[in-house]
């Protein structure tokens, strides 16, 4: 470098350092925003944005770009949005994916390219286990997991014989996979039902009325929830067989339900990872101020979400902002030490939470809405049955 140029030194290797390389983190989340299913892909949307309000939209003093993909409810149109966050938008993690089939079917699009990948919903058992990756982190659940703590309840309260009614997709398979492991009764019938186009049970209900099983199983998420539990109580079934479910019943359908006076899902129980009741500071501020700006609580989809940009937040600021350090990141992201909604958390060898699982109870709040409330703790720091199957 001749005498001339050497004032040009400092500059350079200021314009090398991660600070000054990039001001700004691009993520990109993966939802559904069109379709039917536009009102979780939405709720997660609203929990983002909130949740960048109350980082001040930095982490680890960059500012925060997302970029939002619409999957349209479609596993193909999600991994050709995925590939376009990755390849054209140039997206520096990639986050969301509500639906399992969707995120199994663009995974690759994003390991591939040395990318963290962060599901903030799907949790199919394939990458939990045999094909868990180093790079892809879970921050909600294994699928199996919810129905597993839900045959505990089933056992627990004496429940003999029980029929299935589920989706026949990747999580459908996985939540009936999950309940079957845990009750130990008898299942007198099972109905794996076409997903999505599928929204009537008339049939099924009739199968239901001539086994007269102890109890139903059902899960059936984003406007099948709704209309399932509709149907349930018009078919007469509800006070005679009680219904026990997961992702069916969520704080965007209970208004509707309360609005339509359908008074059979009170004191319906489910299970789930968290509640709007969780006694902590972070949960608390996330629930009154999403109640204060959309009027009503936040579901599990979005308090998931919420997490989501927290457990990224803290990595980014681990490794100083250096975002390209991927190693850095997944180490950060590997002591999931970050302000959970769900109270502290760990992340299994499998990178997939290891966390409480408790029976949620729906009820009336203290201003009359519908809400859940969190009745007892059914597992506790629970490993999922398929890290086992992880060789990382």
């Amino acid at each position: 470098m001749g005498k001339g140029l050497l004032w040009l030194a400092p500059a350079l290797a200021l314009l090398a350092s991660p600070a000054a390389a990039a001001s700004k983190i691009k993520i990109g989340f993966v939802t559904t925003l069109t379709t039917g299913a536009a009102v979780i892909g939405n709720d997660q949307k609203n929990a983002v944005e909130l949740a960048l309000k109350h980082m001040g939209n930095r982490m680890g003093g960059l500012e925060v770009e997302i970029i939002f993909a619409d999957d349209e409810f479609n596993p193909q149109k999600g991994k050709q949005k995925t590939e376009k966050l990755v390849k054209k938008d140039k997206v520096d993690i990639v986050a969301g994916y509500i639906w399992s089939h969707v995120l199994m079917a663009s995974a690759s699009t994003v390991l591939d390219a040395g990318k963290i990948l962060i599901s903030a919903n799907a949790g199919p058992s394939a990458l939990a286990g045999k094909k868990c990756n180093k790079n892809f982190f879970n921050i909600s659940w294994q699928n199996d997991q919810t129905p597993m703590a839900l045959g505990e309840v089933l056992n627990q309260r004496g429940i003999k014989t029980l029929y299935i009614l589920a989706p026949n997709y990747a999580a459908g398979k996985n939540m009936v996979a999950g309940v079957e492991r845990t009750f130990k009764g008898k299942i007198v019938g099972k109905d794996m039902t076409k997903w999505p186009t599928q929204i009537d049970w008339a049939s099924e209900f009739t199968k239901v009325k001539a086994a007269n099983p102890d109890a139903v199983f059902t899960f059936y998420p984003g406007k099948h929830g709704p209309a399932f539990i509709k149907q349930y109580q018009q078919a007469g079934l509800t006070g005679k067989v009680p219904l026990y479910s997961v992702y069916t019943i969520d704080s965007i359908g209970l208004p509707r339900m309360q609005k339509a006076k359908m008074k059979g899902v009170l004191g319906t129980f489910m299970t789930q990872t968290w509640a709007p009741d969780m006694d902590n500071a972070q949960n608390k501020r996330f629930v009154a101020d999403f109640k204060k700006k959309h009027g009503r609580y936040p579901t599990f989809y979005a308090s998931q979400a919420y997490d989501s940009m927290f457990f990224i937040k803290a990595a980014v600021e681990a490794v100083g902002g250096d975002y390209g350090n991927v190693t850095g990141l997944r180490k950060a992201m590997e002591k999931a030490d970050f302000p959970s909604v769900r109270g502290k958390i760990t992340m299994g060898k499998n990178h997939f939470p290891v966390q409480n699982f408790y029976l949620r109870e729906v009820v009336e709040d203290a201003d009359g809405n519908w809400t859940t409330a969190i009745r007892s703790t059914v597992y506790e720091n629970h490993v999922d049955p398929y890290a086992k199957d992880c060789k990382m």
